[in-house]
């Protein structure tokens, strides 16, 4: 008898938004699946977070009745009470102190990917794509006069063939579109040009530096055009360890279930974000693939018509005068900035001084303009939580290994 392929799709999900992408996309997916030629079990887990965005429940339960209704696909919530259920049994299984268990799982960035990833793995799923609810399986492509075309992705095929081929234990994918939550800087005038290099060099992470922000504003109006071969499946490479780990993000991230016991655990500062960062710590000895597919990233939520059908021809440049695009950004700066000196710290702690010590100079310079550039979000706090999570960092780096040893201990 054939085994039945099961394939988690992971959404670890603030905003209702979330329901609008599975809506939209389930029967791709099933497409997808179909064009595999097997049988298979497809289930889009959802793990809500009610304290992210002041959301209530219900606004996560507005999925298509249609998709429960397939007979190989179904909508698994993980709610509080299932995140209480899972707690319980690593508490009372293994002996793990209620204390520690908040260091791998619960809600955030970090414990909720660890939730979903161990409730995949005790249902007996092969394979989990995580997928954020601000991304859509799209590929954008610039047509010539602003314009922009669009390409359908495989995005869960392409992973599964991949790790299949290369026996691999995580493929990750590309992304397009408003990759940065950073908004459009006016670059003619010089001294805002000047505050906001500060400013960035400051908050920046392996990711987001000044240089590449400043190229995609000049050139693509802050948007990331997907390469035209990679969207259409060619290329893919085994991802190098780069200064002591193998760099991946958070999304179209695919994990093995089947080399379990090869995965590390997320973690991130409480209230922090960089959860991929420590997670790619944990890679060196993975086999990591690039897979040539793409996922457009909505980063400020402007083209949610997508999951409606409503394809645009242009991307416009998000600018700062918009209330909700300096909320996103205000906030993707305090949780960017609450992860840097670990970071730091793990990257090169015989210099960490030095490099902290940058890291303040160049916010103390730009602090005070950000915020009033910004209006009522006040940068300064992005100071003031450089100083808080710098004086804890050698206790977030005390919690990051008990995090490690308690995911190795349930590995086994």
């Amino acid at each position: 008898m054939q085994k039945i392929l099961k394939i988690g799709i992971g959404f670890v999900a603030g905003r209702p938004n979330v329901c609008k992408i599975i809506n939209a996309f389930y029967l791709d997916v099933k497409r997808q699946m179909l064009e595999l030629g097997e049988e298979f079990q497809v289930v889009f887990y959802v793990l809500y977070d009610l304290h992210y965005q002041g959301a209530k429940a219900e606004d996560f339960m507005n999925i298509d009745p249609a998709i429960n209704a397939e007979p190989n696909m179904e909508v698994r919530y993980i709610d509080a009470s299932e995140v209480e259920k899972i707690r319980k049994g690593v508490k009372r299984d293994y002996g793990v102190a209620e204390s520690e268990l908040d260091f791998v799982f619960g809600y955030g960035h970090a414990e909720g990917r660890n939730t979903l990833l161990y409730k995949a793995y005790l249902d007996g799923m092969d394979y989990l794509l995580f997928w954020d609810d601000d991304e859509y399986p799209l590929a954008c492509l610039q047509a010539g006069e602003g314009k922009v075309t669009w390409k359908r992705q495989d995005n869960v095929v392409k992973h599964i063939q991949t790790m299949r081929s290369e026996d691999a234990d995580v493929t990750i994918g590309y992304h397009c579109g408003y990759v940065s939550p950073i908004p459009h800087v006016n670059l003619e005038n010089p001294e805002d040009e000047e505050i906001f290099a500060n400013f960035i060099e400051g908050i920046s992470n392996e990711l987001v530096t000044w240089k590449s922000i400043k190229e995609k504003y000049q050139n693509t109006n802050g948007v990331t055009f997907a390469d035209p071969k990679i969207a259409a499946g060619e290329g893919g490479y085994e991802v190098p360890l780069t200064y002591g780990r193998k760099f991946v993000a958070g999304s179209t991230l695919c994990i093995n279930l089947q080399h379990f016991e090869k995965i590390p655990v997320f973690y991130s500062p409480k209230a922090a974000r960089g959860e991929d960062t420590f997670f790619s710590f944990g890679l060196d000895k993975c086999k990591v693939m690039k897979v040539p597919i793409y996922h457009f990233h909505d980063g400020f939520l402007g083209y949610t018509g997508i999951t409606e059908g409503r394809l645009p021809d242009e991307l416009d440049p998000i600018y700062t005068r918009d209330d909700l695009v300096k909320k996103r950004f205000y906030g993707a700066c305090l949780g960017w900035i609450k992860y840097k000196p670990l970071f730091l710290y793990i990257s090169d702690w015989k210099n960490y001084q030095e490099n902290i010590g940058r890291t303040y100079r160049e916010l103390n310079k730009s602090v005070d303009e950000v915020s009033r550039i910004c209006g009522k979000y006040d940068f300064r706090n992005v100071y003031k939580e450089l100083e808080k999570y710098d004086k804890n960092v050698k206790n977030d780096y005390e919690n990051f290994s008990k995090a490690k040893q308690i995911w190795k201990m349930l590995k086994k």
